[in-house]
């Protein structure tokens, strides 16, 4: 895939990306994804990944993986190969450009002995609540502890020794030296370094201080040569310490730049990491890539398209204020895509026998149906027909309401390619429900014409009883009963607002016999009944299809409204 076929319009960042290579500052534009390998990735990441190596490739320039691997006790290697895999799976490549925040471990720690050196930092004996208490707020000041005149070369024997696993955690913090009066309160002396006797996915036993993301990770921008280090809004109150370290560090000119830009706030969606763990690990979804989950792993379960999410990255853009995109954006996208692609396939969901009398018994025809209507490439599939067939139960009512054109006693319907068939009576069982229909078809209509011209008002798909392939349907629907459930803040139940209904899983349901031998992933539109994603979870004689989308789409019909 060529990612500069269709160079995306110049935003304020890509504006900043130019005006920085026609003045010179820059040769080569050099970005980066930096996630923290403590989760799985989810669709603002997405977001991010699509600009960072969207920017890099419309610019000539590159992009780097790197991991921000800072925190050993929440991070994992199932959350590396899972990024990993995540980001090769939307189709950027980072080549030779891997990197881990661990491997600089040792020149961070050589400058944080220099910043001492320099009067520019010191360690702190402050307890983590201390430090919180003296911090200041908004309105008010900081107040600084005593330790903060602590002779430098006392210091610089402390985090030596803090190094060396003398104490224990949280003993002692090193922190930057800069304002305690500072009206941000993010130069108030932060931490750069603290204590945690804990192993690292990465670097092994080797260390037991580790440092903080803050200092971290502006080194790690400086050290790669990244010229414009993209982040979301979060951060802007954080720049003044990014360039701060890098000046205090005396690292080489050019400087990385930073800039902010609104993450994706997505309704009836998740977006918090934290809370997708806490889902994982409560049981509430069978994993992180649970087909409900807004992870990346998830929707490729499933059965989202990388070219749609990649869409969905390109219409939203990037802006400087946050803001709610609408989830059936993401879903139109989907949608637009799917329709192109994915081939046609009959499927009964909730089957309802349907006889009809005056078909010859035993005798079986096949009809050509097309694969694709959006495809005239696509060409047509075989599907057999018989005395006996599935229809939905939906596509009968024994006393019809106003305007219902499909199945009731006396009506006549389309099969989708096949005849056309009129109602003539019913099967019940014991206790009255209706638990088979019977009609009679017209041998002239073959192919579903009508050489009499004669009108029908429906068409119902079906699937020959002696032919369908049993299956598994799992209906997916929102994860979330209300649109702005997912920003509700850490401290709250926002868990009061999942929805209970979120999976149906249907286990008598029956496929057309060309999915025999579909392979998981494989995405297919059950006609009438929206896309569907066969799961991992399928096995021989079992096959379990996950629904990806419906077919209905709000989204498409306010663009036409708009449009109209």
């Amino acid at each position: 895939m060529d990612l500069t076929e269709s160079p995306a319009p110049l935003d304020f960042i890509r504006e900043i990306v130019a005006a920085d290579l026609a003045s010179g500052k820059h040769g080569t534009v050099v970005t980066r994804f930096p996630p923290e390998p403590n989760g799985y990735l989810h669709i603002g990441h997405a977001k991010s990944i699509c600009l960072n190596f969207g920017i890099a490739a419309q610019f000539g320039g590159r992009c780097h993986l790197r991991y921000d691997d800072t925190n050993p006790t929440k991070e994992e290697q199932e959350y590396i190969e899972s990024i990993e895999r995540d980001v090769r799976w939307l189709g950027f490549d980072w080549g030779t450009h891997l990197y881990f925040a661990s491997d600089y471990f040792e020149r961070m720690y050589a400058w944080g002995e220099r910043l001492i050196g320099k009067g520019k930092a010191y360690v702190c004996d402050c307890s983590a609540e201390e430090v919180r208490q003296r911090r200041g707020t908004l309105t008010e000041p900081g107040r600084a502890c005593g330790h903060r005149e602590r002779p430098a070369a006392e210091s610089l024997d402390l985090f030596r020794r803090m190094r060396s696993g003398e104490f224990p955690d949280g003993a002692r913090t090193l922190r930057a030296k800069i304002d305690m009066g500072s009206g941000n309160i993010n130069m108030r002396d932060p931490v750069l370094y603290r204590i945690l006797h804990a192993p690292h996915p990465h670097a092994g036993a080797a260390w037991c201080i580790y440092p903080m993301y803050d200092y971290a990770h502006p080194l790690e921008d400086a050290i790669e040569g990244i010229t414009h280090s993209v982040c979301t809004l979060e951060f802007e109150d954080h720049r003044p310490f990014y360039d701060w370290v890098i000046d205090e560090c005396e690292l080489p000119e050019p400087h990385p730049r930073q800039i902010e830009f609104a993450r994706l706030n997505l309704t009836y969606t998740v977006m918090s990491k934290r809370k997708l763990l806490q889902l994982v690990q409560e049981g509430v979804v069978s994993g992180w890539d649970d087909p409900r989950m807004p992870t990346i792993s998830g929707l490729r379960r499933r059965g989202f398209t990388p070219e749609a999410i990649r869409d969905f990255a390109d219409r939203i853009g990037v802006a400087k204020r946050d803001s709610v995109v609408d989830v059936q954006l993401l879903e139109h996208c989907l949608r637009e895509d799917l329709n192109r692609r994915a081939p046609r396939k009959f499927a009964v969901l909730r089957p309802l026998k349907l006889v009809i009398e005056n078909y010859p018994e035993g005798q079986v025809e096949a009809f050509d149906v097309p694969n694709n209507p959006e495809d005239p490439a696509a060409g047509t599939r075989a599907v057999p027909f018989s005395r006996v067939l599935w229809i939905e139960q939906d596509d009968f009512r024994e006393t019809p309401p106003p305007k219902y054109f499909r199945l009731f006693p006396g009506n006549e319907v389309r099969l989708r390619s096949a005849y056309l068939v009129r109602c003539t009576g019913v099967v019940k069982d014991a206790a009255g429900n209706v638990v088979e229909v019977r009609a009679a078809y017209d041998p002239a209509t073959r192919g579903g014409a009508t050489p009499d011209g004669r009108k029908v008002k429906a068409t119902l798909h079906w699937l020959s009883a002696a032919h369908a392939v049993p299956a598994e349907v799992r209906l997916y629907d929102r994860l979330l009963t209300k649109p702005d459930a997912g920003d509700v803040e850490e401290g709250r139940d926002w868990k009061s607002n999942l929805n209970a209904d979120s999976l149906e899983a249907l286990g008598d349901c029956w496929v057309e016999p060309s999915l025999a031998g579909a392979a998981p992933g494989e995405r297919v539109q059950f006609e009438r009944l929206g896309y569907f994603c066969l799961d991992p979870d399928s096995a021989a004689g079992k096959l379990v299809f996950n629904r990806t989308v419906t077919l209905r789409d709000t989204w498409a019909k306010i663009e036409e409204k708009q449009r109209g």
